[in-house]
């Protein structure tokens, strides 16, 4: 069959990596993709957002299924585009429906989700500029540090955490009044802070059915001993080493079947990735947050472990039977190290050659903000690839993924060199 993927980060690179494997993948597509897809597929310059441009493509290309990457145009309703113009709606869609992807689309829709269907997670109250008079008292019942975090979507950036009350106050303002994060923090959540150990959960669901991949766990500040700014993810680890079979089966019973009870009792239509972010507090997990598609660069780790003919499954959440899949999961362990442009998540220069990447051997490389150049590959984003490795312990893998880093080279490049410091 004629597949298309959407995006254009390491996780499209890694979809059209294992889509690429099926021998029931005739013609694989990317859109817009990267240097990485460049290799195994065709890539098209559509964005992720022209709908348009993508129903042309899938009408000229014959295409008989559609993976969508990134949230963008899942909040954006592509799913329910495909499914409302007649020249189009026979193509399947793995992505939910704009209804489901609020779930990631507004932080308040999704813990209104969660506290609805008894989904253990963080206490909140939700504020508005009309009410930020409100949210300021409602910060002084808590206890430090203060978690604060834009509705909308604010690419991976829109939560902050502060351990001074004046300073989460101004925090407040900044994000409610001088619209800090534009539309995105028109409302802010305002919640208590969860201590623990955080891991990522990952869901595929035909509506009805469900099964879980991996665990992964991923590291998000750009500094050492996870410090500083945000960013999309600096490398992740699979399986994740304290999620012992006891833990997994709580987030099962307490999480993973409530949630898709909840799609089906909400009438919200999910064919797709459920993304589940936890928390471990003590011996118990919570929710933190529900992406609506796979985490990057969790995928990278996630994926490369799945076993299954992935097509085979993506026909089987399309066509609802899942149920007759068996999920088989590599025991070795993956894990990725991203390499990023120098001053990324802040201000960063692009256009910078990237060489060694043919000479890893021991790693696959999966391209992000890579792109090829006059028949050069350079770098065009802020997390420009990342190093994925097998490895009998997860210790194995990263000092693998480490040891190829070393044979790449571009100007200003950065890592951290402590992935999986806290394990």
């Amino acid at each position: 069959m004629n597949i298309l993927v959407l995006g254009s980060g390491g996780r499209e690179h890694t979809f059209a990596w294992k889509i690429a494997q099926s021998p029931l993948c005739k013609a694989l597509y990317v859109a817009p993709g990267n240097s990485g897809t460049a290799e195994i597929a065709t890539n098209v310059n559509i964005g992720v957002t022209d709908f348009e441009g993508i129903k042309n493509l899938v009408l000229e290309k014959q295409i008989e299924l559609v993976v969508v990457g990134p949230e963008d145009p899942l909040v954006k309703g592509i799913h329910d585009f495909f499914l409302n113009d007649e020249t189009i709606k026979h193509v399947p869609v793995i992505g939910p429906q704009k209804k489901a992807a609020e779930l990631e689309g507004s932080k308040e829709f999704a813990k209104e989700f969660m506290i609805r269907h008894n989904i253990p997670t963080a206490a909140y109250e939700s504020f508005t500029k009309e009410t930020v008079e409100q949210g300021y008292a409602f910060l002084e019942t808590l206890k430090p540090p203060y978690v604060l975090k834009a509705d909308g979507l604010a690419a991976g950036k829109g939560v902050v955490i502060l351990n001074n009350l004046d300073k989460a106050k101004a925090e407040l303002k900044s994000m409610l009044v001088d619209a800090k994060f534009g539309a995105a923090s028109t409302k802010v959540v305002i919640e208590e802070f969860l201590d623990g150990i955080e891991l990522s959960c990952f869901v595929l669901t035909d509506g009805s059915n469900y099964k879980i991949l991996p665990t992964a766990k991923d590291y998000k500040r750009i500094g050492e001993g996870d410090t500083g700014l945000n960013t999309g993810g600096m490398g992740a680890v699979s399986p994740v080493p304290f999620a012992t079979n006891e833990f997994l089966s709580k987030i099962e019973e307490r999480i993973v079947k409530p949630t898709i009870e909840g799609f089906k009792k909400d009438k919200l239509p999910y064919v797709g990735f459920v993304f589940i972010g936890l928390i471990k507090v003590g011996d118990d997990p919570k929710v933190i947050e529900y992406n609506v598609r796979m985490g990057d660069p969790e995928t990278e780790v996630v994926f490369p472990r799945l076993k299954n003919d992935l097509v085979e499954v993506l026909q089987a959440m399309a066509k609802g039977t899942l149920n007759t899949i068996d999920i088989e999961i590599d025991n070795r362990a993956a894990t990725t190290i991203m390499v990023v442009s120098g001053g990324y998540p802040e201000a960063y220069e692009k256009g910078k050659e990237i060489t060694g990447i043919d000479t890893i051997k021991e790693s696959i490389p999966f391209h992000a903000g890579a792109q090829l150049k006059d028949g050069k590959v350079v770098t065009s984003g802020g997390r420009v690839i990342s190093i994925t490795s097998y490895g009998n312990t997860y210790q194995e893998a990263i000092k693998k993924s480490y040891q190829s880093i070393e044979k790449l080279h571009f100007d200003k490049m950065y890592y951290r060199k402590d992935i999986g410091f806290d394990l």
